[in-house]
């Protein structure tokens, strides 16, 4: 199965990014296009794709809830096979995501990360634990991670905010990257709130995914 790819920035990028959408909007969001714009104008290349579950519902068909999260892993690692392909030999791809989309990523970055598929992980908003729910966390694969990450991550986010973060016992490969005010959707943070978060992630991918 092949997915729907939209692609912006220069494609000879040294840096090129496979980007997934969060739970309930899809690859065009307002916030994605934002943020894939302000990435393709500092010379990253940004793939975005769609889980199958949303782009059926592009097509009109009911709006099903997401899968689990480690029933996406399948449907990314063959995304990420598929534009590959078109990614230059000299270029080094970056795999990451919104929220859900940047959970699925984080599961399955280990394992391309060994195998040199990738140089790197890229989570904006990264959903710790359900809103509410702070026992109930998503961070068991983090904690052994290798593949060298980045989390940008707002200090207010209902899915982990900075105080409970702090706290985890993440791996060292993970840098995160805290836009202050910032809600999961980075709202509270003014106009530079984007900016900000456009920002870490050109620093992170264009100095070879070093999370140093």
């Amino acid at each position: 199965m092949t997915v729907d790819v939209l692609t912006v920035g220069p494609k000879n990028s040294p840096a090129h990014l496979v980007f997934s959408h969060g739970a309930g909007a899809g690859m065009s969001s307002v916030f994605l296009e934002r943020l894939s714009g302000l990435l393709a104008d500092a010379g990253v290349c940004v793939h975005r794709f769609e889980f199958a579950y949303m782009a059926a519902r592009r097509d009109g068909g009911s709006r099903r809830p997401p899968p689990r999260a480690d029933k996406l892993m399948g449907e990314y690692e063959a995304a990420v096979e598929q534009i590959a392909k078109a990614v230059p030999k000299k270029s080094r791809l970056y795999i990451g995501g919104k929220s859900m989309g940047g959970r699925v990523a984080s599961m399955i970055a280990d394992n391309l990360w060994s195998n040199g598929a990738i140089a790197g992980l890229v989570c904006v908003g990264y959903p710790f634990h359900p809103p509410g729910k702070p026992e109930k966390l998503r961070t068991d694969h983090l904690k052994p991670m290798v593949c060298p990450a980045l989390i940008v991550q707002g200090t207010r986010d209902p899915f982990g905010g900075i105080d409970e973060v702090k706290s985890y016992g993440l791996s060292k490969a993970i840098e995160i990257a805290w836009i202050e005010k910032g809600d999961h959707d980075f709202k509270g943070t003014g106009r530079g709130g984007m900016d900000a978060v456009a920002s870490k992630i050109i620093d992170f991918v264009m100095l070879n995914g070093s999370a140093a």
